[in-house]
């Protein structure tokens, strides 16, 4: 399935995005944006049990959004800050947070397969996903400050959660590449490649899709959601999601496969359903 700039493609139970604008290093226009919303309307239609993400070519990721001026969605940007009016740079910092957001909160593990560059943007889609893998080339870059900017999908806020403030800071407030090296000492990266990004991001994605949905699901819910919550809070709430996945049965099937000695063997299950 292709929407313009963004290619939807299916491999038995995980889904693969890929952003494909290799002539702009992936960045996001108001097609490649519109492409972002259509197709997250179509995962959540027919939800995969995971989703990777990745760029087009073998040298970006995502160089975040296109600020060239032929992007209909800068002109009016030019326009506003000569007149120093802030709700057109308003209602452009909603519509792409409403659109990665809406992604992002998929109710399945999201991979990003870093197999370039991330810049600026594409940086904060990267951390916005709950895994990261990256090739040992590649660089991160918090790029807005450079250009008068700041963090604006979203990216900031997660980089603090993920990271700490101190390490944050250090990359938010310099601007400068961070390598792959680097990146994972931080934390901010789960892997470095050892081979091609996409098959080891997928080799993760298989994984996961192997193991029960359901418990996926309700562990996937618990990590997200602590992010807003106090320990407390998140202990509670663990309890509470443990109960329920116990109260469906779904431990049937892996305890039956642990005692018979052979792979469980997991039903569909739709998390977006359950959400409702």
């Amino acid at each position: 399935m292709s929407n313009e700039d963004i290619h939807l493609e299916r491999r038995d139970k995980v889904a693969i995005l890929t952003l494909d604008r290799p002539e702009r290093q992936n960045a996001f226009n108001d097609r490649m944006f519109e492409a972002m919303e259509r197709v997250t309307r179509e995962l959540k239609k027919h939800l995969p049990r995971a989703i990777v993400i990745t760029g087009s070519g073998d040298k970006a990721f995502c160089a975040g959004f296109d600020i060239q001026p032929n992007n209909p969605l800068v002109a009016g940007l030019i326009d506003a800050a000569e007149k120093k009016h802030l709700e057109p740079a308003r209602k452009l910092i909603q519509y792409i947070r409403e659109i990665v957001d809406a992604f992002v909160a998929l109710p399945v593990p999201i991979i990003a397969a870093m197999n370039g560059l991330a810049y600026g943007g594409g940086a904060e889609l990267s951390v916005r996903c709950d895994l990261r893998v990256m090739d040992p080339n590649a660089v991160i870059c918090f790029s807005e400050v450079r250009l008068g900017l700041m963090p604006d999908w979203g990216g900031g806020a997660a980089l603090v959660h993920l990271v700490g403030a101190s390490r944050a800071a250090d990359m938010m407030l310099t601007a400068r590449k961070i390598s792959a090296g680097e990146a994972i000492n931080f934390g901010l990266v789960n892997r470095i490649c050892r081979s091609i990004c996409l098959e080891e991001a997928m080799d993760l994605a298989t994984m996961i899709a192997a193991n029960s949905p359901r418990a996926v699901s309700s562990t996937l819910a618990l990590i997200r959601q602590s992010r807003n919550l106090t320990f407390t809070q998140t202990l509670d709430m663990e309890m509470e999601k443990a109960v329920s996945l116990i109260g469906s049965g779904e431990y049937f099937y892996g305890v039956s496969a642990f005692l018979e000695k052979r792979k469980p063997e997991f039903s569909d299950f739709d998390p977006g359903m359950a959400e409702e």
